[in-house]
């Protein structure tokens, strides 16, 4: 109880400080918080200590621990809507949804969102490693310009994953450079045999995202209906950027 006790007594001091704007003395702050002068000038040496406040001219002001933790709740509301926004749509879709932006020179999935009926694609091949081979790789590849794909294709080599898979760089080069900027790419059994995707681009600024789904490859006649409702969807969030945000 003693633990629980003083965490307690803790918080309402960082509620009491964050009430201030301009920052508080120790004396008024456990005047508010009703405490004991010994036991606030305790805890707060303890918050001081550990980042969660600062001491400036005798008054205390919220420090950057707590600010992390602000950062950090703001991050998982985040992708808690994200992953609602895909759950929405793979529920409406029948199929997997896959979330990726393109940053810091890599590939990287946010969010993915299937069912045990609808299950994603299996990553048997590591999908940072292996862009050329699906369709959320080529998609953010054929945003960036010439010069950041072939600094990828030298990072992560062209190389075949199946019967498929576009054989060398130059055949892969001239493919995206004839991609349409709005227009689904698509792929087919170039990842993985027995499934097609289709990654819709997504530009905001000069950040590359894209959203993809896959289906098996005999329900093939789906994906590009598919992709284009998703699109369609899309573009109608696109003017809040709320889902976006992270980019």
């Amino acid at each position: 109880m003693t633990l629980i006790g003083s965490v307690q007594r803790a918080m309402r001091l960082l509620e009491a400080v964050a009430g201030h704007e301009r920052g508080a003395p120790a004396k008024q702050l456990a005047r508010e918080t009703g405490l004991a002068l010994p036991t606030a000038y305790h805890l707060l040496r303890t918050l001081v200590h550990e980042g969660y406040l600062r001491r400036d001219g005798g008054r205390f002001h919220l420090g950057a621990a707590v600010e992390r933790l602000g950062i950090g709740a703001a991050e998982q509301k985040r992708r808690g809507t994200i992953a609602d926004t895909l759950g929405r749509w793979r529920d409406s879709i029948g199929a997997p949804v896959y979330y990726a932006v393109y940053r810091d020179g890599e590939i990287d999935i946010l969010g993915v969102a299937d069912t045990p009926g609808n299950p994603a694609v299996e990553e048997w091949a590591d999908l940072r490693e292996t862009a050329h081979a699906h369709a959320i790789g080529q998609c953010l590849l054929a945003q960036l310009d010439d010069d950041a794909r072939r600094d990828h294709l030298e990072r992560h080599p062209v190389r075949p994953l199946t019967p498929y898979t576009v054989r060398d760089s130059d055949t892969l080069l001239r493919r995206l450079e004839r991609a349409r900027r709005a227009e689904p790419v698509v792929e087919r059994q170039e990842y993985a045999l027995g499934t097609v995707c289709a990654a819709i681009p997504i530009t905001i600024g000069g950040a590359a995202a894209s959203m993809a789904i896959s289906l098996p490859s005999d329900q093939a006649e789906r994906l590009l209906p598919a992709a284009r409702w998703l699109q369609a969807e899309l573009e109608r969030l696109m003017g809040s950027r709320a889902l976006f945000i992270s980019i």
